[in-house]
């Protein structure tokens, strides 16, 4: 049976349902027991007591949890291949468990009789099975972690006949718990004294209940391993892999060194004690599921010492290997490790260096959600496979990014899925920092993780839209899930626009196109919507609703606010003008309201999420954050120096009547200005199509060929996008493409990413979006650009264009292309972050 997803399955969940096809679990408010096969493992007990906690969150009554086989009904849990009391049901009633059997983390749930199986491939798929049986019957995975509520039911029957849960796509998907200090770190020390077992047994208990496997621990200043061992013991036990940070070899967390190492972090001068430090954490790993992170880094997350090089590395490498065969007594081709290609450890990797044949590469972005590198489907695949190391959150040039959630799910998928594409499917690990308030992208990472061909190109804005309102009716239930789900849309649509940590009065201009006028216009509609939604929310939805919504939006909205109100300070104190004072009392207050938005977080449930929103983001004055908020500097003017005048910034329209003759996007002031989605015409060509991305993009969708692994196209001749345009002026135009800030994910010698644009039958001019080969970010002035402003402009010599009527034509030459926005300028126009507005179109 094929796999259904899990909004499918939740639609089995029925209330005061007598259909002979249904399995009752809860009846007149009295939930069935849950009995554990006498052959399973401790970690299968415990998640039972999970699933027997959830159903008296649904009921009011927990059910017991006991060994053996079912005497008068219940739910049977166990390994199939275990021997004991499932195997042995499963035998005497026949049931078919053949579509998992053998498979890595796969599930069977079926009825038999009066007794619901729940049948794992192996551990993992057993503990699968009993937590999506928890999302069935009402029980969101972020219950613990947002506080959502769940709905009481005293009736609740499940679908009888088998539910098959496919085997994940990807082998291992999980997080990277980092950047963690303050926020996390004080919110820890606060309630469990520490990241301990404690507090590790609610984050393992996630990573399961979104259907992950994998964890790389907090590292700032601590060991998962060291502070309380009995957090790695209980990964082991639950089925969660740990592994280490892609700069912490050998199971040993960095800090560890700083507590235990001698000497320097130097393997050309202190090679025996690091791997006497290296070995021991391989001896405490033991026989304990885990992927041994190899190679080195210099210390502190720093490049290596000046002069390190490949063959050190490889040297290295190959020590650690050893270590590993001799310690665990086995082969070392055995135990699954991993090499990050991240930073500079690529560009070694560009220049030759090779990893053994059984290590997994892990592929890195360059910490700002775009994927540096992709093996190219012309090269001999590495046969130990590829990963992908991901950011949500970072710490470093230009700019720390760690307060909010700016991260856009229509970006998220198309890296993923360029990533997917490229046979990446060993790893996929996302930096999260503190967890929240990454929850939405969390959980939609590892939804994509678990089956990335869930998410195809092909409607792919409406696939994205669905799992958003699914998401939100998990958390908010029916009534609330469309109006919320369009608010999160929105949400990070404008939030990813510029990271909050790099918003000043300059992000935005007051002059071009009434550019900062606009965009708080936007914020302040959707912080209406917001608020309305917030009233109609119940009383116990109000916690989980402001951590996932309203904060959000209201805390982004209100950093807008401010440096609007700074930026019109400004400038009317520039002129003498006295309505400043105005600007600066607003600005002011807004300030005032960031902290008031943030101790209202903290207070919530009791303060059970004290802390947790104290990132420093206002008053940076260089990529590390202050160390504390600072209030920007406003102006004050003598209130008799002058009249007040009209505001700055008001706005330029560049829209007006146009000529009687006009068709298609008139120019004005010098422009035409087109969103990507807005062709006349779409062209395909030799299989390569065009998919649109609603909501990928800064102003409006984006357009990306499709499929991704497609070869080159000859310039002229490939996918094209054609456009109307109407130029009241002859002479040359230069073309602006607004793109995505992909890399030159191939790293081919001769050129990155191409694309092509001609007018009208003229030929077609290829510019390379990466044509300065040496921008990356360790040559980071034009890349630290691109990632602040979350675009890439390319731009074409002039073309020359007559007066009047014209097809813009924009030819797709390499894939990877994600384009947003079509700017041709018939001279040079006023700056603007954004660029113009959309042209009027005259038809």
């Amino acid at each position: 049976m094929p796999h259904r997803p899990l909004i499918l399955l939740a639609l089995l969940l029925t209330v005061v349902r007598t259909s002979h096809a249904e399995f009752q679990l809860i009846a007149d408010g009295r939930p069935v027991d849950i009995f554990v096969d006498s052959q399973a493992s401790p970690g299968l007990r415990r998640v039972a007591g999970w699933l027997a906690d959830d159903m008296q969150r649904v009921s009011g009554l927990r059910p017991e949890v006991k060994p053996g086989r079912p005497a008068g009904g219940g739910i049977l849990v166990g390994v199939i291949g275990a021997g004991g009391e499932l195997g042995d049901l499963i035998k005497a009633r026949g049931i078919d468990v053949s579509a998992v059997e053998g498979k890595r983390e796969a599930s069977v749930t079926a009825a038999a009789g009066d007794v619901l199986l729940i049948a794992g491939s192996d551990k993992r798929g057993a503990i699968y099975g009993m937590l999506d049986l928890s999302r069935e019957i009402g029980v969101s995975p972020w219950y613990w972690w947002a506080d959502v509520p769940v709905q009481h039911r005293s009736d609740v029957s499940v679908a009888s006949e088998p539910q098959v849960r496919d085997p994940p796509k990807v082998r291992y998907r999980g997080i990277f718990l980092n950047d963690e200090a303050p926020a996390l770190a004080n919110w820890s020390n606060e309630r469990f004294g520490g990241c301990n077992s404690e507090f590790y047994a609610h984050v393992f208990e996630l990573i399961l209940r979104l259907r992950g496997n994998f964890l790389w621990p907090a590292m700032w200043g601590r060991s998962l391993f060291d502070d309380d061992p009995a957090s790695q013991r209980l990964a082991d036990e639950l089925g969660v892999v740990l592994s280490t940070s892609h700069h912490e070899p050998m199971q040993r967390a960095h800090a560890e060194w700083s507590r235990y190492g001698k000497g320097p972090w130097d393997y050309d001068r202190n090679a025996e004690t690091l791997r006497d430090f290296w070995r021991a954490g391989v001896r405490r790993m033991g026989n304990k599921e885990s992927v041994v992170t190899l190679g080195m880094r210099g210390d502190g997350d720093e490049p290596m010492t000046e002069g390190a090089n490949i063959a050190l590395l490889e040297r290295i490498v190959r020590d650690q290997r050893e270590i590993l065969a001799e310690e665990l007594g086995r082969p070392v081709t055995d135990q699954p490790q991993v090499w990050a290609l991240y930073k500079e450890v690529q560009e070694y990797y560009d220049r030759g260096m090779r990893a053994p044949d059984d290590v997994i590469l892990l592929l890195c972005d360059d910490n700002w959600g775009n994927v540096r590198r992709l093996p190219s489907p012309e090269a001999p695949r590495h046969p130990g496979g590829y990963g992908m190391y991901y950011h949500f959150d970072y710490v470093g040039d230009p700019r720390n990014y760690k307060w909010l959630n700016t991260n856009s799910l229509p970006r998220v998928w198309e890296q993923m899925h360029l990533t997917w594409k490229h046979g990446v499917d060993q790893i996929w690990v996302v930096n999260v920092g503190d967890l929240k308030p990454m929850e939405e992208p969390i959980d939609f990472f590892l939804t994509m993780a678990y089956d990335p061909d869930r998410f195809p190109a092909k409607g792919i804005g409406e696939r994205i839209d669905q799992w958003r309102i699914d998401w939100a009716r998990e958390q908010f239930g029916d009534e609330l899930a469309g109006p919320i789900a369009e608010v999160l849309k929105r949400y990070a649509k404008l939030a990813a626009r510029r990271k909050p940590e790099l918003l000043d009065a300059n992000s935005y201009s007051l002059g071009s196109h009434d550019e900062w006028g606009r965009v708080v216009a936007e914020w302040k509609q959707l912080m209406n919507r917001a608020q309305k939604i917030a009233q109609q929310a119940s009383s116990d939805q109000q916690a989980a609703y402001y951590q996932l919504v309203l904060h959000p939006v209201l805390a982004m909205g209100n950093l807008h606010e401010l440096y609007f109100a700074v930026a019109m300070n400004h400038a009317l104190a520039e002129d003498g003008d006295p309505a400043a004072n105005e600007y600066a009392d607003a600005a002011e207050a807004f300030y005032a309201i960031d902290q008031q938005l943030t101790d209202r977080y903290h207070a919530l449930e009791g303060g059970k999420w004290n802390h947790m929103m104290s990132q420093t983001h206002i008053g940076y004055t260089s990529w590390q954050e202050p160390r504390r908020q600072r209030m920007p500097d406003v102006r004050r003017v003598d209130p008799d120096s002058r009249p007040a005048t009209e505001a700055a910034g008001a706005a330029h329209s560049n829209n007006g009547a146009a000529s009687a003759a006009a068709v298609g996007f008139v120019e004005r002031n010098g422009y035409v200005s087109i969103e990507a989605p807005s062709f006349a015409s779409s062209s395909s060509a030799d299989g390569v199509g065009w998919v649109e991305l609603p909501d990928h993009g800064r102003t409006g969708s984006a357009m990306m060929p499709t499929p991704v692994t497609a070869a080159p196209s000859v310039p002229g001749e490939g996918a094209c996008l054609s456009y109307p345009i109407w130029l009241t002026s002859a002479g040359p135009v230069t073309v602006d493409a607004y793109l995505s800030p992909t890399h030159d994910f191939y790293g081919a010698d001769d050129h990155g990413i191409r694309f092509a644009v001609s007018i009208d039958d003229g030929k077609p001019v290829v510019v390379d979006m990466h044509a300065d080969r040496s921008t990356n970010e360790h040559n980071p002035n034009p890349w630290r650009e691109r990632v602040r402003n979350s675009i890439h402009i390319a731009s074409t010599p002039p073309i020359e264009a007559g007066q009047g009527a014209h097809t813009l034509r924009f030819w797709r030459i390499d894939s990877g292309l994600v384009l947003q926005k079509l700017v041709v300028r018939t001279r040079e126009i006023p700056p603007s972050t954004l660029g113009p507005p959309e042209s009027t179109r005259a038809e």
